[in-house]
């Protein structure tokens, strides 16, 4: 029996999610236990700079950079988005005691889940559907039997098409939030 497109593809995809939560949970119970609580205070701020070195793709994508390959530099977006926001979660920690840092934490979580749906979900779907369709071919199965077999499996990867509509308005979100907790971190610091 053949898996479906979401045990096949979102369950990976899941767990890619919820590898990032427990790692950030296994850091930030690390350094309690080693009484190192003042090196998650700081981990925003590298953090937060590799979110924003990630956005080198999304410059090369739009055209406002010419160096680097799309192919390697989205990698890098991924790594350096998934390194850099374990960071911001560590820096976070259950220490968030205003609205404004919260808001940037779920800003930036939502806009995670939005930018994996697009690089991992998407992809990987149309090539399962491609995948599944030619094996039906080899099998013989075609016009409305093979449709009603792919039914379900065309409906989520219809449903997967829509992330972009949704990704780019979140990380507009997650920019401004951030920059504004950045910009008051810096206005109320203890300069003295």
């Amino acid at each position: 029996m053949e898996r479906s497109l979401i045990s096949k593809k979102v369950m990976p995809f899941l767990l890619m999610f919820i590898a990032l939560i427990v790692t950030t949970a296994i850091l930030d119970a690390a350094l309690h236990l080693l009484d190192l609580t003042w090196i998650g205070r700081w981990l925003g701020i590298p953090g937060v700079l590799l979110i924003m070195l990630s956005f080198l793709y999304s410059m090369r994508k739009r055209k406002k950079i010419s160096f680097g390959k799309p192919k390697t530099l989205l990698k890098l977006h991924e790594v350096l988005t998934w390194t850099g926001a374990l960071m911001v979660l560590v820096h976070a920690g259950i220490h968030v005691y205003a609205i404004l840092p919260w808001l940037a934490l779920v800003a930036m979580m939502v806009n995670i889940i939005s930018g994996m749906t697009g690089q991992y979900l998407l992809d990987q779907s149309r090539r399962y559907i491609a995948e599944k369709k030619a094996h039906q071919a080899e099998q013989g199965l075609v016009g409305d039997e093979a449709e009603r077999a792919l039914f379900w499996d065309a409906v989520t990867l219809d449903t997967m098409k829509k992330w972009r509509a949704v990704h780019f308005p979140i990380t507009l979100m997650f920019v401004v939030l951030g920059t504004t907790h950045i910009f008051s971190i810096l206005l109320y610091w203890q300069w003295k």
